[in-house]
């Protein structure tokens, strides 16, 4: 049986109303303490949020997803964040056994193969190791924009995920690309250096490239797929 929630979602947006990033994340953090949770892919968005919280000592945990296929940039700018801010992000990692089985019987780059093969992959090594992450918390914090897909452009900036039981909260839901790196400019805040190369979206080595001036913020994630909805089943209904 699924516990009574405190808060509805339209009784939590209310409380919400009016405050900014900070202020959100704040009452958040305060309404359910020890049980809001930050998922980070060191990317743009996710590094602004990451010194929201922290710059301002916000009780937020964080973690990020190793998934074993990951540039040795995001490495990088992993250890500079830890330093930046004298923290330890939290890492989770895929299953063993199940990343074995997988490479044995489908080889290094299945994901090229077919749909069903890549949602295979980031089943394995990013959703299976996030429900472990997100289990027993109430707020899961993103990094997502509208701005990056069609998508998510229907996306509210507070959402109830059913399939985790929790409530998702986007604080930069409404922020353009520009004023996401303004604030990294501004704040002196570490980011990937991929993002200097055309990389806007960084995921999993074999399934990321630059985009191309023009083309969709997602073009560069899973660029062999023709589907403008591509996501990796993290943020899926």
């Amino acid at each position: 049986m699924i516990a009574a929630q405190p808060y509805t979602l339209e009784a939590l947006t209310e409380q919400l109303a009016g405050k900014n990033e900070v202020e959100s994340l704040r009452t958040l953090a305060d309404l359910f303490p020890g049980e809001v949770i930050f998922s980070t892919s060191l990317g743009y968005e996710d590094q602004v949020i990451t010194d929201l919280i922290l710059a301002n000592d916000i009780p937020i945990k964080i973690f990020t997803l190793d998934t074993g296929r990951m540039f040795s940039e995001t490495y990088s700018v992993w250890k500079k964040t830890n330093d930046r801010y004298a923290t330890t992000i939290d890492t989770y990692f895929p299953d063993q056994a199940a990343v074995e089985k997988l490479m044995t019987e489908k080889g290094p780059y299945s994901m090229y193969d077919s749909i069903e093969n890549r949602k295979e992959c980031c089943f394995i090594r990013k959703v299976q190791p996030l429900n472990r992450a997100l289990a027993g918390n109430k707020i899961w914090i993103t990094g997502i924009r509208a701005e990056q897909s069609q998508n998510r452009q229907g996306m509210t900036q507070l959402e109830w995920d059913g399939g985790h039981n929790l409530f998702k909260f986007h604080p930069l839901m409404d922020w353009t690309f520009e004023q996401v790196k303004e604030y990294v400019r501004d704040n002196n805040v570490p980011y990937n250096p991929l993002h200097d190369r055309g990389f806007v979206s960084i995921g999993c080595q074999p399934c990321t490239r630059a985009i191309q001036e023009g083309e969709d913020f997602r073009a560069g994630r899973w660029w062999w797929e023709d589907n403008s909805k591509k996501e990796c089943g993290l943020h899926a209904k």
